[in-house]
């Protein structure tokens, strides 16, 4: 077990602004201190892991976490990373800081083997991708996906909402989140907004409103006497709407001009809340799209600070490890040298939603992009189906976290498969294909771990219950790549606070990363269609 690590205070910084443009990038997108211009290489002695308390203690050496631990950077990109926008925009800027090379769908691509590049699509979609120096046409792709979104609350079109006397905010549910975790958190809203410049052209803009802005009270215990008995059961059209105000009687020295989206769609005082923080007028906001997000930071829990007490685990978890994995697989100048494959790394939206979407799994995002890769690459005629066999060649790990057993239901779990936190990554089966694993790829899958001394756990639902699924089918079903389903086992999965082990989030890391770097000389060692 990792030595114990002492939690600190997190230090916001009045001077940043939450906003993030796209045009051009800032010189830094966080609003932690403590996150570099460049991945740092091992966990500074001041990493920030809590906010409730009110002195920074002093950590010693023998609580500093080990150089290869990821840990207190997940921490940072999860405190970042708020909606789905504002984790594809922390990515996007951690891979510009590594060297990648940022593409434009819309334009043609310059190639070369050696070469290290990265898309965005909607900024919340990504697809980054480093090329072999030895790369030849028909070689494989070597992918690990995962997805940005989580479930959540959304404001609906038309948010402004009131009643005796409060004004309120219409959301909707997205996903298949466990709504009654949302009732007394600090919330407030995060996500993007499209506004309009002096030149009369249009901004794509990140917003992120730090402070608490809204709170879903529950009801008190003496007007539902039974609540207790008989379960909180929630209506969630009618009481999952978030306070935001008290009305009160404008004069008119408090009125102001406001747009015509803002009368129409959402509150004055929202709209205010929002031009405060990306610092325009209020007509200037053209279009909204907005989360409701939990305010509390990211943090190490446990009595060994073992734990991570986070929201948005799933999947975001996964998504950082997996784009580290790559980042530093080939950080170093001759780390693609003798790379024959290219090695991928996928983040997808709306997977909470069933991935159908045009930046979801279930668009060809992936797959035409692999297309245009090897397109891109061929310098001359190089055959018959080259593409084709370029996708026999590949191979996917569809990372997305696994359900560890819950010590207090033990019972929902298959007694042989109960994945425990701290021991490994899970790796999903399901004889009904919810999941993509097969004997062969399990197989494979292990065999990196076991080459690095890395272990990992099995997965099987109960027969008598319901199985979930993720983007490894829609993929695995889509070209027919060979494909893995894994995930780091978490509790309180689809939670508003969600817990996972820390040492899982390095092993994760570490298993991706071995993947990336020895998987083209496992995968020679068997053969099954021959």
């Amino acid at each position: 077990m990792a030595a114990m690590i002492r939690p600190h205070i997190l230090h916001f910084s009045p001077t940043l602004k939450p906003s993030l443009f796209f045009g051009k990038l800032p010189q830094s997108l966080s609003s932690f201190s403590s996150i570099p211009a460049t991945l740092p290489r091992k966990i500074s002695t001041t990493r920030r892991f809590c906010s409730n308390s009110d002195s920074v203690p002093q950590s010693s050496s023998s609580e500093v976490e080990s150089s290869a631990s990821i840990v207190g950077d997940l921490l940072d990109f999860l405190n970042e990373s708020w909606t789905q926008f504002h984790a594809t925009a922390e990515a996007k800027r951690k891979l510009i800081a590594a060297g990648f090379h940022l593409l434009n769908e819309n334009e043609e691509w310059d190639l070369k083997p050696g070469g290290r590049y990265f898309f965005t699509r909607n900024m919340s979609c990504l697809v980054a991708f480093a090329v072999g120096e030895k790369y030849s046409i028909g070689n494989g792709f070597h992918v690990i996906a995962a997805h940005t979104d989580s479930p959540c609350l959304k404001l609906k079109p038309k948010s402004a909402s009131s009643k005796s006397s409060y004004l309120m905010v219409n959301v909707q549910t997205y996903g298949a989140g466990l709504w009654h975790t949302w009732f007394d958190r600090d919330l407030s809203v995060a996500g993007r907004v499209i506004l309009r410049s002096n030149s009369d052209t249009y901004l794509h803009k990140l917003v992120k409103v730090k402070r608490p802005l809204l709170r879903i009270p529950t009801l008190a215990i003496h007007l539902d006497r039974t609540v207790n008995q008989d379960g909180f059961k929630p209506n969630l059209e009618t009481h999952l709407l978030p306070l935001l105000s008290m009305k009160h009687e404008e004069n008119s020295s408090d009125i102001k001009e406001k747009s015509t989206v803002s009368k129409a769609a959402h509150h004055p005082l929202l709209m205010e809340v929002l031009s405060d923080e990306l610092n325009c007028h209020v007509d200037d906001i053209m279009s909204v799209e907005l989360n409701v997000c939990d305010t509390q930071p990211s943090c190490l829990g446990g009595g060994n600070n073992e734990f991570i007490f986070s929201g948005r685990l799933d999947n975001l978890a996964s998504s950082y490890c997996a784009l580290r994995a790559l980042i530093d697989s080939c950080e170093s100048p001759g780390d693609l040298t003798s790379e024959h494959g290219i090695r991928m790394v996928a983040l997808f939206d709306n997977e909470e939603v069933g991935s159908g979407s045009v930046q979801g799994a279930g668009a060809p995002t992936m797959f035409q992009a692999m297309k245009r890769i090897v397109s891109g690459l061929t310098d001359s005629y190089v055959g018959e189906g080259s593409f084709e066999r370029t996708i026999r060649q590949s191979f996917l790990v569809s990372a997305d976290m696994a359900h560890g057993v819950h010590p207090n239901f033990m019972e929902k779990h298959e007694e042989l498969h109960r994945p425990q936190l701290q021991k490994g990554l899970v790796i999903k089966h399901n004889a009904n294909q919810r999941y993509a694993t097969s004997g062969i790829t399990s197989f494979l899958f292990k065999e990196v771990g076991k080459l690095h001394n890395l272990p990992t756990q099995e997965f099987v639902v109960r027969n008598d219950m319901g199985c979930g699924s993720t983007i490894g089918p829609i993929l695995a079903s889509g070209v027919g790549i060979r494909t893995v389903d894994c995930g780091i086992a978490q509790l309180s999965m689809h939670s508003i606070r969600e817990i996972c082990g820390k040492e899982d989030i390095d092993i994760a890391y570490k298993h991706f990363k071995a993947f990336y770097q020895t998987f083209s000389s496992i995968d020679k060692k068997i053969a099954v269609d021959y």
